[in-house]
């Protein structure tokens, strides 16, 4: 996609969106595509999709949830800085922190971060069982089985609520989702299908998986 059929979709999905951040999230694209010819952080097969599988599969997360100013949000396993970077991008009054144990890609993170000066956002090469501080939300790009993912973070969630849905985990997966929810009772998770939002066959089999804690 050109940065003007990026900015029509956006302009379509998240009219709330300035024209400002719709050039920021086209810079976000073309940089993805620079960075990547040296280093990996999307399939290379993959990259000419920058922004419909990566940056806009992200921003589902907002059909969901608008996230308030002052929050805190962690991403982690954010590898190339997905799905904080764009969603930092929608929500500039935010707080935004992108963890990830690869501290190549954390480099590379922060570097986007100065260069489109994404000032609500920070990158950090740790783990996320390490850290003390709370956060509204918690989200991620399918770095794991829910199980395992729900063990790393269960207890970074702050008990203050101030969103339409509670605190908890937002994460982004496909395909058959049954045996990592077993774990969980019926009552404690919500599937969103992505394709609900977007009209993109992509994401037919893409979800949001919303975990209160």
């Amino acid at each position: 996609m050109n940065n003007e059929e990026i900015i029509a979709v956006l302009t379509q999905h998240f009219p709330f969106l300035t024209q400002q951040q719709k050039e920021k999230m086209c810079a976000l694209a073309d940089l993805y595509q620079q960075i990547n010819e040296n280093i990996n952080l999307i399939s290379r097969k993959d990259i000419a999709n920058v922004f419909s599988h990566h940056i806009f599969h992200s921003l589902a997360i907002a059909k969901v949830v608008r996230f308030k100013p002052n929050c805190d949000i962690l991403d982690v396993g954010t590898g190339g800085g997905l799905p904080g970077l764009p969603l930092a991008i929608m929500f500039p009054k935010t707080n935004f922190l992108l963890v990830d144990s690869i501290g190549k890609k954390i480099k590379v993170v922060q570097e986007i971060i100065n260069t489109l000066k994404i000032e609500n956002a920070k990158a950090l090469n740790v783990r996320a069982e390490t850290l003390t501080q709370k956060f509204d939300f918690i989200v991620s790009r399918a770095v794991t089985d829910l199980p395992t993912f729900y063990s790393w973070v269960r207890n970074k969630v702050s008990k203050i609520q101030y969103h339409n849905i509670k605190n908890g985990i937002l994460y982004l997966k496909g395909g058959n989702l049954d045996e990592e929810l077993q774990k969980f009772s019926r009552n404690k998770f919500k599937i969103y299908d992505i394709a609900t939002f977007f009209d993109d066959e992509f994401f037919e089999t893409k979800k949001i998986i919303h975990i209160p804690i």
